[in-house]
Parts: structure tokens; sequence; C-alpha cells
């Protein structure tokens, strides 16, 4: 599926809305520890202006996934990881793929009603771009 720049956008946006649903399981344990936030916000900054400037895009990811390093407790990683995903995705859309399992991981069992949550916010054109069931 080839995806274009507009499709690209709406990726990122669920993206950020996916990786903010988990953003307290980091948090909460990391409450001053702002990376994975300010990748979320990267992502929804690019999508508002379509400015990209790799420099900060690639910044914003790293920055989250060090804090995913970081991080001793697996929900807020992988909270982390999810935040770092998503601000990779105006940089290649494919990074979108990451979000939904990094989500998973943090939720563990909990992952079904959140899918169901996904699918619903995500344009229906785009559901086999990210779930290819």
């Amino acid at each position: 599926m080839k995806i274009d720049k507009e499709d690209q956008k709406l990726l990122a946006l669920w993206a950020a809305d996916c990786a903010e649903r988990v953003l307290p399981y980091f948090e909460k344990e990391y409450p001053k520890d702002k990376r994975p936030r300010k990748a979320i916000e990267a992502c929804r900054e690019w999508v508002r202006t379509g400015v990209f400037k790799m420099a900060e895009v690639r910044k914003a990811a790293l920055d989250a996934h060090t804090a995913a390093r970081d991080s001793k407790v697996p929900a807020a990683t992988f909270a982390a990881r999810a935040a770092g995903q998503a601000a990779s995705v105006p940089h290649v859309a494919g990074h979108a793929l990451g979000v939904p399992y990094y989500v998973s991981k943090a939720l563990g069992e909990g992952w079904e009603k959140e899918k169901k949550w996904e699918l619903s916010h995500l344009p229906k054109h785009l559901h086999s771009f990210v779930f290819q069931e």
C-alpha cells in the first residue's frame, strides 16, 4: 500500500494519540522525565505545520527510546518506545506499525480493548496498512 503525505499525517496523528494513551505508565514512574511526551509533541507539531527537520525528529525519537532504555519498569519502557515510534512517523510512515506493538506490550492483557479503540480511531482505508490481518 502506497502512503501519500496526507495519509502519513493521519498515521502520525493516530500514532501520537495511541502512544499518549499509555504515556501515563511512563509518567507515573518518571514524572520529571519529559522525553516521551516531547516525542509525541514533536509528532503532533509536524502534523500541524508540515515542517520536517530531520535533526529534530531524530532527536525526539531517540530521546524517547533512551528514556525507554533508562526505565526499569516494563510498562513504562514500552510506553516510552511507543512515543519514540510515533515521533518517527514523520520520517517514515512505517514507524506507525511499531506503536500498537509497544502499546500492546505496555498494556498486556488489556490490549484487546485497546485494539478496538485504535481501529475505531484509524481511518478505515489505513487499517490494512497497520493491522495486517
